[in-house]
């Protein structure tokens, strides 16, 4: 059975970060740090519940939606948030945040200017 991904949705109301277009992301080094830091911070929080998981999905419906601008994937794929996100491909215990990590991975990959040999983007 082969299953159609459906569109990527985000809700803007739950996500606890400013809501950026992939046009439009932070161009000052200060503020793309404090926007890269809070993605990070989320992603790399424990999903003990339910609410703390949908939240984490909801930042990936919004970074895969990002992820498709090409400079907005070279920028975050030579950020911290790659490795963050492979980590997250591999250890989350939730198989669609995986997935999703994973879509998010490849969309970075798919959409950068650059992306070098030494890039795990095989995982």
């Amino acid at each position: 059975q082969i299953m159609k991904q459906v569109p990527i949705k985000f809700d803007m109301k739950t996500l606890h970060i400013p809501i950026y277009s992939a046009e439009k992301l932070p161009v000052k080094d200060t503020d793309w740090d404090d926007f890269l830091q809070q993605v990070c911070s989320l992603l790399d929080a424990t999903e003990k519940n339910t609410g703390a998981a949908r939240s984490k999905l909801n930042l990936l419906h919004y970074l895969g939606t990002v992820a498709v601008h090409q400079e907005a994937a070279s920028r975050l794929m030579n950020s911290q948030l790659f490795p963050i996100l492979i980590q997250q491909l591999r250890t989350a215990s939730n198989w669609d945040i995986r997935a999703r990590a994973a879509r998010v991975v490849g969309l970075l990959a798919l959409h950068t200017a650059q992306l070098g040999e030494d890039v795990p983007v095989s995982e």
